[in-house]
């Protein structure tokens, strides 16, 4: 993107108690690769899409995300079974459907909230 200060380029940076874990269900979440690793502090991963960075830090989360990550998919069920089986929650009170849309709040292993649903959703906001 090119703007008047010059190149941007967005990464997201998401906070966790636990590096490793949350590094290990996130790159397999979104398929993508680990890049820069700084041992105990972060863990960078790219792949298609925005660049998510993941920073460890000493405080657990304790009330909603401010911003989440939004998983737009093919087939939902299928996504959804392997997302839990990585180890996220989905959110009660389970699937949400609005404007012909239908999609689920999930937490990640540290709480973090983020959402799945069918590729049609990307006209959406999320």
């Amino acid at each position: 993107m090119r703007c008047d200060n010059g190149d941007v380029h967005i990464e997201l940076t998401l906070d966790c108690v636990d590096l490793e874990a949350t590094a290990t269900f996130w790159q397999a979440a979104l398929g993508y690769h680990r890049g820069h690793v700084i041992e105990g502090r972060y863990v960078s991963l790219s792949g298609h899409g925005p660049t998510l960075t993941l920073q460890q830090v000493a405080e657990k989360k304790t009330t909603k995300n401010r911003m989440h990550v939004d998983l737009l998919v093919d087939d939902l069920d299928a996504q959804l079974a392997r997302l839990r089986a990585l180890g996220a929650t989905v959110v009660p009170p389970g699937p949400r459907e609005e404007f012909g849309q239908r999609w689920f709040v999930l937490v990640d292993p540290e709480g973090n909230e983020f959402c799945v649903a069918g590729s049609n959703a990307a006209d959406e906001p999320g």
